[in-house]
């Protein structure tokens, strides 16, 4: 069966002067199948009547099912990050390494995307039987990943629930999430992110930070408070009592983590505390 949006290994039945024909393996004259073209210049050199080749179906301009030895950017079911290469009235068009660009339809966006732009998106068979990418990528990740709690990963921010978190897709292909509790580093959707896998849930679904682990965290966010000081002429005008939305605006920091990092500098001696402040000791 000629299956579209797939890698097919498929048998040469027969050679036109524009290509030759493709169908499944073991196929005959009497077999219902027709075959598919691959044309010319995708036909590789030595090819003949028998011949065993790895091609990817799709459709063409014209809407009839033509075959190709490029190898998409991803396949039927599949998730991965492509470019968009234009925009249109009925969407966007993303590189997905063939001839043919992918469409993105309006609808299938989940934010308005922009030419140059780099998406996640899965690839579907829309209801007129034609190839098309969507945004709405979660039911398309997997949770088979083969990942432990420390590991480090890299991934997408492809969505942010502020109540819930940022999802993340791992390899762009698994499902990862930065809870609500870890978002102070001013994210954002299209970002990549470097992240430690915190914890392996029941279901597969990987919780990550972004953040080292603490007793190495405590440096650099110690080096970013003393940064911001120095900005506020050495005096910052609140103590580590601040509330959490003021530290999480001036420092993208959850409370624990500044006042960690405002304890390192008080045992260096670099800063001191007051009531209403934290202020830089000048040596």
């Amino acid at each position: 069966m000629l299956e579209l949006g797939k890698l097919q290994t498929l048998e040469v039945i027969k050679e036109k002067d524009f290509g030759v024909y493709l169908a499944e393996e073991g196929w005959t004259p009497n077999s219902p199948e027709r075959g598919v073209l691959l044309p010319k210049k995708m036909v590789p050199e030595g090819t003949k009547i028998g011949s065993l080749l790895d091609v990817f179906l799709y459709k063409d301009s014209e809407d009839r099912m033509i075959a190709t030895t490029s190898v998409p950017k991803l396949t039927l079911g599949e998730t991965a990050i492509l470019e968009v290469r234009d925009t249109s009235k009925i969407g966007a068009f993303l590189d997905m390494g063939l001839e043919k660009d992918l469409l993105l339809p309006f609808k299938e966006q989940t934010h308005q995307v922009r030419k140059g732009e780099h998406v996640l998106v899965a690839l579907y068979i829309d209801k007129s039987n034609r190839l098309a990418a969507t945004m709405k990528v979660y039911q398309f990740l997997r949770t088979d990943s083969q990942y432990h709690t420390g590991d480090e990963v890299d991934g997408f921010i492809f969505q942010i629930n502020p109540e819930i978190g940022a999802f993340v897709a791992v390899d762009e292909k698994y499902q990862g999430l930065i809870p609500r509790r870890e978002l102070f580093g001013g994210f954002k959707v299209g970002q990549r992110v470097h992240a430690r896998v915190t914890k392996v849930r029941e279901d597969g679904k990987l919780d990550l930070s972004a953040r080292d682990k603490a007793h190495n965290q405590i440096f650099t966010d110690a080096e970013l408070v003393m940064q911001v000081i120095n900005e506020f002429d050495g005096v910052l005008p609140f103590n580590d009592k601040a509330d959490p939305e003021v530290i999480a605006r001036e420092f993208k920091l959850s409370k624990n983590a500044f006042k960690r990092a405002v304890g390192h500098l008080l045992k260096e001696g670099k800063v001191e505390i007051t009531e209403k402040s934290i202020r830089a000791i000048k040596h």
